[in-house]
């Protein structure tokens, strides 16, 4: 007879995202996990299998729920430029106010321990990707508006972009101010500008 789950494994991948996101997958015990979902450790392997697949599916979770649908808002935005800067006063503002202020990025904060598995990685690079991705058909709709200086190489300035969105969660966490975040966001786009 199959084992039937008397507990709803996505919601438990929620607390485990929001757990990770918090505190941190590398400081956090199996013994945590258990304790704030309630779950035995039989139930978590059964379930998800060890560490590394829980953390694996935590991301995916995490690349889903709160980061594609941010990524295809941007992508979808045909202004430009603006819609840069609109998605990074977006980025600083959640990652400085609010219910998750100061943690940061559960994605960048993983990137930041230097993972091992192959399946984390997988997960990292998918976000990676689809990051990037979406900053290069923005700044396509920037080169359209000739919002661009000439020269500016459009993967390259999709690639910095995504690497100054890891530097805004990242500082973010350690205290920053929405101030400095903006500032140094606002001199990176007006390094890609062409003058009028």
């Amino acid at each position: 007879m199959p084992d039937v789950k008397h507990f709803d494994p996505d919601a438990v991948l929620d607390q485990v995202v929001r757990l990770f996101w918090e505190r941190g997958a590398e400081v956090t015990g199996i013994a945590e996990v258990v304790q704030a979902t309630g779950l035995s450790r039989s139930s978590l392997y059964a379930t998800y299998g060890g560490k590394g697949q829980l953390q694996a599916a935590a991301l995916a979770r995490y690349l889903q729920r709160q980061s594609r649908p941010v990524f295809d808002e941007l992508a979808a935005d045909t202004r430009g430029l603006p819609a840069i800067a609109g998605f990074f006063e977006r980025l600083v503002a959640a990652r400085c106010t609010g219910e998750h202020a100061r943690w940061g990025c559960l994605i960048t904060n993983t990137h930041a321990t230097g993972v091992q598995d192959p399946e984390v990685r997988r997960v990292l690079d998918a976000h990676h990707d689809a990051l990037c991705a979406a900053m290069h058909t923005v700044l396509q709709a920037a080169r359209a508006h000739d919002q661009l200086r000439p020269g500016v190489d459009v993967e390259a300035a999709a690639q910095t972009l995504a690497l100054l969105a890891y530097g805004v969660n990242l500082r973010s966490r350690a205290g920053a101010e929405p101030t400095g975040l903006l500032a140094g966001v606002q001199a990176v786009l007006d390094g890609f500008t062409t003058a009028h």
